[in-house]
């Protein structure tokens, strides 16, 4: 599990909440129901009516992913290709049938499995830029909610805030209680700006990175088995992989000692 969403989130709220202590407010001041389910509810419907019933129910898979996801290193998978190649350049590419059937990465294992049945290189390419594609879309279309709502929330707000107004400019006759009305109103917005800015925005991000991650392994993976598929020597497929890798990576794969199933 990744907890940067997590920390992010409640570093957020903390720095916020904390701020309005040291200003000698009260934390309870901005918890108020009616403000917080005009602008809740109001984003959550925006956004619902703004695509697909499924979109939205899928919303929860997302918001799992979002706070509890564990990406994967690319690190690992290129360990695993070289010596997947390796296996193959000595007991030919039908040897890796059984391996493919261990291999944890779906991805990865359809990719082994049309090379071994003998697929034409440019087909299987064809075939696994697809997915590629779709998965790529597959992550967009998950952000884009939590996107969507990033942009409702502030809108909601300042309608909550206006909702508000109209009822303090009927309550004129009693001044006493001004003060307390306008201060409520602007909960409304303050609601709508902290939470598209501390909680949609983010999850937006997070699932696009995590979409990033996905869509370079995967692309990663086509490349490591299409060079399997054409008998290249493990060691290069080992450095072709590597410049795969982001800088970090790169600097450590370079520092690393070559692998003994590429050599």
């Amino acid at each position: 599990m990744d907890p940067a969403t997590l920390i992010g989130i409640v570093l957020a709220l903390g720095g916020i909440f904390l701020s309005m202590i040291l200003e000698g407010s009260s934390p309870a001041a901005i918890l108020l129901p009616a403000p917080m389910m005009l602008v809740l509810c109001g984003t959550i419907g925006a956004a619902m009516a703004g695509g697909l019933l499924k979109d939205f129910t899928g919303s929860l898979k997302w918001l799992k992913l979002a706070l509890m996801a564990k990406p994967t290193t690319a690190d690992g998978l290129v360990d695993d290709l070289v010596k997947l190649a390796d296996r193959a350049r000595k007991e030919g590419l039908l040897a890796l049938e059984d391996a493919a059937a261990e291999v944890a990465d779906p991805f990865l294992r359809r990719g082994l499995e049309l090379a071994i049945d003998g697929t034409d290189p440019e087909e299987l390419r064809d075939i696994l830029e697809a997915e590629v594609v779709a998965k790529r879309k597959e992550f967009q279309q998950g952000g884009k909610l939590f996107g969507d709502m990033g942009g409702y929330g502030p809108t909601l707000g300042v309608i909550g805030t206006v909702v508000s107004l109209v009822h303090v400019l009927a309550n004129l006759s009693s001044p006493e209680s001004l003060g307390k009305l306008i201060a409520s109103a602007f909960v409304a917005t303050l609601w709508g700006v902290m939470s598209a800015n501390v909680i949609w925005l983010p999850m937006a991000n997070k699932i696009k990175r995590l979409g990033e991650i996905t869509v370079h392994q995967m692309e990663l993976v086509i490349e490591g088995v299409l060079s399997i598929q054409a008998g290249v020597n493990p060691r290069l497929i080992q450095q072709k992989l590597r410049s795969f890798l982001p800088a970090d990576d790169g600097k450590n794969a370079k520092n690393a000692k070559p692998d003994k199933a590429a050599a």
